[in-house]
């Protein structure tokens, strides 16, 4: 008899949002405490184990990416954050807290910071 470590019916499930931009109030220069500025922000969610066909076709039994979406960027845009790496820490909390996730990849990118380049940091926490 052969044992198997895998269910045929479950599949690891990550959730991505790539390429989210919007302006954000972010930064300690004088300019930036100004005016927002843009970011760009690129999440991953590990879901975990999940159905390879959810139980039923309804959106109350999975995560909303619609949800996620309006979690980053109420997050980003609530208040002045001085730094990139407090609001990536708040943001990776925040969405580790949602039902069902049990790891995140977060990287927030500040578009416009210099003229010759584009300035991110990424975090990763929970379970991978």
């Amino acid at each position: 008899m052969m044992s198997h470590d895998f269910a045929p019916e479950l599949g690891d499930q990550h959730l991505r949002l790539s390429g989210l931009r919007f302006a954000a109030n972010l930064g300690i220069l004088e300019h930036e405490k100004r005016a927002p500025q843009p970011i760009q922000v690129d999440a991953e969610l590990n879901l975990g184990a999940q159905p390879l066909r959810p139980r039923d076709d309804d959106i109350t039994h999975v995560l909303d990416y619609r949800k996620v979406r309006q979690i980053i960027i109420d997050e980003c845009t609530a208040e002045h954050v001085n730094l990139l790496e407090s609001l990536i820490g708040k943001l990776c909390q925040r969405l580790l807290g949602l039902h069902g996730v049990q790891g995140v990849r977060v990287t927030i990118t500040k578009l416009e910071i210099f003229d010759d380049c584009a300035v991110a940091i990424r975090m990763e926490a929970g379970r991978w």
